[in-house]
């Protein structure tokens, strides 16, 4: 690992995710997140980040033991007034809103959270959580006749999290023209999960049903069939993801719950 002597702060694997937020620092903090551990490091001039799978040789480990990744497989890099990412690997790095960074390209990073995918097989990603700290100037304020925001993120029990993570998982992994997975997919990833058959379309709907209730009573648009109109097709479920996506109520993170293998 990177000397302590370097301009960064260690996170411990233990900080879980980055997308519920940060504790407070300067504007242009950047921190960098992935399973085994990350960084903290306040913006300077031509000061890199590097990530990659060479523990030894990289500030943030990401792909451990992964032949697929390589041994320095990016950087982010500050130019003293934003941070950009740039892909030194062989595999493409996806970005939000399924952009994906080809070996050599760069692009500037905006701020807020965004989570980062390489993938190295079908079954295999590796993710890289990343949270820039905004100016102050930016952040919400209220007054004291100010209406209160709805809850962000949203309560989910821990089945109704796994249920809706099988039904998202292809917007989680940010893929291209994402879609729901059908009812009978999602039963039988949760089956093959349990090892027992304990699930089946119905049920699985009916959960999701339940979450999509309860939003659309406190206030969130197009989750009823009224709201969208025939034929409704995949409308419904792909409008509750988008704004458990959008409140990071789900984030990457939960796809581990599925047993992904990798990061």
């Amino acid at each position: 690992m990177i000397s302590n002597a370097s301009p960064v702060s260690l996170l411990p694997p233990s900080v879980g995710s980055l997308a519920a937020g940060v504790p407070p620092a300067p504007a242009g903090t950047l921190f960098v997140l992935a399973a085994t551990g990350g960084i903290s490091a306040t913006p300077r001039r031509d000061f890199a980040v590097l990530f990659g799978r060479n523990e030894a040789d990289v500030h943030v480990c990401v792909g451990y033991g992964d032949p697929h990744i390589s041994r320095c497989h990016g950087r982010l890099l500050c130019d003293g007034a934003a941070w950009w990412i740039r892909n030194e690997g062989r595999l493409p790095i996806r970005m939000p809103r399924s952009t994906l960074l080809l070996s050599g390209e760069e692009m500037p990073l905006t701020e807020g959270y965004s989570p980062l995918l390489i993938r190295s097989s079908p079954r295999r990603e590796h993710l890289l959580e990343i949270r820039i700290v905004g100016a102050a100037s930016r952040e919400l304020t209220a007054g004291p006749e100010d209406g209160t925001l709805p809850p962000k993120p949203w309560d989910l029990s821990t089945t109704e999290r796994l249920v809706l993570t099988a039904l998202a998982q292809r917007y989680l992994r940010q893929e291209s023209c994402p879609q729901p997975q059908s009812w009978k997919q999602v039963a039988q990833e949760l089956n093959e999960l349990a090892g027992a058959q304990e699930w089946n379309a119905h049920r699985a709907a009916n959960v999701v049903g339940d979450v999509r209730g309860r939003l659309s009573a406190a206030g969130v648009k197009g989750l009823t069939r009224d709201e969208v109109g025939e034929p409704v097709g995949n409308a419904l479920n792909d409008h509750l993801i988008r704004e458990l996506l959008e409140t990071t109520t789900l984030i990457p993170p939960d796809l581990r719950l599925l047993g992904d293998p990798g990061d």
